[in-house]
């Protein structure tokens, strides 16, 4: 967390994390996507709940937020086997993903990226697979309908193509800025 602050970037509250810890334990992943790497504190709630084989791949553009992930990663012991770290635009290293490879994929971008990101990760699921996002109550704007910034529409939009994609079963957790889980269905 101070690794966080001291780049600029927003890390999942405690909250979240145990959120992510026990959705990973439940649904016992072998392979993880994460988009929104950070400095890893999302990483390591994920991995926590995860068995040891499991590998969770995390995606950001920031080479220096994997700097400092690498950096907990190694902290907390973890082997190099378990986290493969992914430099790059969200955009060009998704369509590069397998199509139902992963068993959860966990999105934590700007709302505004997350309507093409859910289709990516629509294709990336397992069946059964489940999709976590994180904020999508952004900052509790997303209940008052004043509210017309982009962040906050998307957002909107986000929640309103869940509930109506038959391919997902989902829910959001009050949990944070709003968890919303879904569970691929068809």
């Amino acid at each position: 967390r101070d690794r966080a602050d001291q780049l600029g970037t927003e890390p999942v509250s405690p909250g979240v994390g145990a959120a992510l810890r026990t959705l990973a334990r439940i649904k016992n992943p072998r392979t993880v996507v994460e988009v929104g790497t950070g400095t890893g504190v999302s990483s390591l709630y994920l991995l926590a709940g995860m068995d040891e084989a499991a590998v969770l791949t995390t995606i950001d553009a920031e080479a220096e937020h994997h700097t400092a992930a690498k950096q907990a990663f190694s902290e907390a012991g973890l082997k190099s086997t378990r986290v493969r770290t992914i430099t790059g635009k969200p955009a060009q290293v998704l369509p590069k993903l397998a199509d139902e490879g992963y068993d959860l994929v966990f999105l934590d971008s700007d709302p505004t990226e997350l309507a093409w990101q859910l289709q990516h990760a629509a294709r990336l699921l397992r069946p059964g697979g489940v999709l976590i996002v994180d904020a999508v109550l952004w900052r509790d704007q997303v209940a008052d309908p004043a509210r017309r910034d982009p962040q906050t529409v998307a957002a909107r939009e986000l929640l309103r193509n869940l509930r109506d994609d038959d391919r997902f079963e989902s829910t959001v957790l009050p949990t944070g800025e709003g968890l919303l889980v879904a569970v691929l269905v068809g």
